[in-house]
């Protein structure tokens, strides 16, 4: 009798504990100042201040096989106009869960903290000092290289060097270039994501800690920014001046070898490669390693014509590598530096979009065309305003970035953030395959 009466009480004490509600928490993302909007994933959720109530098992690690997992890595983007867009890496992992019989149920990835802050900085504050660009408008055609004698190439490295940095992180690093005298830094996205800072590593030995002020989302590319004046910097070169052929020099810090070193090749196309990612590339056999990443791939003239951002890793294939072209980098600078300044000193009003080989030349519009194809009978929404259904097309008001919507029944909804130059034409590709 009473090992039923035992029998019988745990059995509605287990019943009880699995009716009971799954822990949970608060998770918080906030910003100075605040009303910031947030995107997690790439999808909007909301404004500072945001509160999220989360499963308590996403904080700590898995103790039953009860417990709720956290099954993807997440990154914040904290966004505000007129200040400089901030990402937090909000996960760490993966980690896999293993049951005390051995059994792997698979990866999980833990939330760092329960409230995540960050500091605004003000455009106007962050982004000083004037960047070189060598657009060709309407009426000119690409610089011929062989027009005028170049400098010899110890020339151009010695003159180039002392613009290029070497970046750490806390478990990674890789390299850099001033393209201003005010401190702003390029580098590949994937040197900079998921660090709070970076530490910036001068040719001369000086050591400099690196706010990180810009990621995208899209391409990868990020800003990086030391305190300090009168650094030398790169004059960046758009995909349109690049000729197949020419010779190329590419200055980084490969690891495990001598730091600011250079490798010397040509250029061995250019142009669309989705399995790199989005944006224009520069094919090259300069030899491009890891540590490379985020190093300028210079011409013949010292002008920055790419971010070295990856190599070819094939069986039985080698002496491919991949820059990133200096017309990506500018579509991001030009959101900050609308007026950038001609080698010879003179102010440009232009896009780099149009100096791609195959786009539309500069124009004074004061409007960028965006237009979607496909899914047919999709609906667009911008800025969170219903705007038709697709086919789409419609002129924006450029200088200003736009969440642009595809709604459709039975699929998740399709988000883009996009930034619209004065004169430009995009297509966009929803749920690309």
């Amino acid at each position: 009798m009473a090992f039923r009466s035992r029998f019988l009480l745990g059995c509605v004490l287990i019943a009880a504990f699995c009716r009971q509600p799954a822990y949970a928490d608060t998770l918080k993302i906030t910003s100075t100042p605040p009303g910031a909007t947030v995107e997690i994933n790439g999808i909007v959720v909301g404004i500072t201040p945001y509160e999220e109530e989360v499963p308590g098992g996403y904080f700590h690690r898995t103790k039953t096989a009860l417990g709720r997992r956290l099954q993807n890595p997440m990154a914040a983007h904290i966004s505000l106009a007129g200040y400089t867009v901030k990402e937090i890496q909000m996960t760490e992992g993966p980690m896999n869960w293993v049951s005390l019989k051995g059994h792997s149920h698979g990866e999980y990835w833990l939330l760092k903290s329960k409230h995540f802050h960050v500091e605004l900085e003000p455009i106007s504050k962050a982004f000083t000092g004037n960047i070189v660009a060598d657009i060709p408008s309407a009426e000119e055609q690409p610089r011929n290289a062989d027009a005028a004698p170049t400098p010899p190439i110890e020339n151009v490295i010695a003159q180039a060097k002392p613009a290029v940095v070497r970046l750490k992180g806390l478990a990674k690093s890789g390299s850099g270039f001033f393209v201003t005298e005010k401190g702003v830094i390029a580098t590949n996205a994937h040197v900079a994501r998921g660090e709070g800072a970076l530490l910036a590593i001068l040719p001369d030995g000086q050591q400099l800690s690196a706010d990180i002020l810009y990621i995208d989302p899209d391409r990868d590319i990020a800003l990086v920014k030391v305190e300090g004046d009168a650094f030398p910097y790169l004059s960046l070169a758009a995909a349109g001046n690049v000729r197949q052929g020419e010779t190329v020099i590419a200055i980084g810090n490969p690891g495990g070898a001598m730091p600011f070193a250079v490798t010397k090749g040509i250029v061995s196309a250019v142009g669309k490669f989705s399995a790199a990612g989005p944006g224009i590339w520069i094919q090259t056999d300069a030899n491009i390693n890891p540590g490379n990443s985020g190093g300028p791939l210079l011409n013949a003239r010292g002008q920055a014509i790419g971010i070295n951002t990856l190599k070819l890793e094939k069986k039985n294939v080698s002496g491919i590598g991949f820059a990133l072209s200096a017309s990506d980098l500018l579509a991001v600078l030009l959101k900050y530096y609308p007026n950038p300044l001609s080698p010879t000193g003179k102010e440009l009003l232009s896009s780099p979009e149009a100096s791609v080989p195959g786009k539309s030349s500069p124009t004074e519009q004061a409007v960028g065309t965006v237009r979607l194809d496909e899914p047919t009978a999709a609906e667009v929404f911008v800025d969170g305003k219903f705007a038709g259904d697709v086919p789409w097309s419609a002129p924006l008001a450029a200088g200003q970035d736009y969440v642009i919507v595809v709604r459709t029944p039975g699929r998740a909804d399709w988000i883009k953030r996009i930034y619209v130059f004065a004169g430009m034409t995009t297509t966009l590709t929803p749920w690309p395959q």
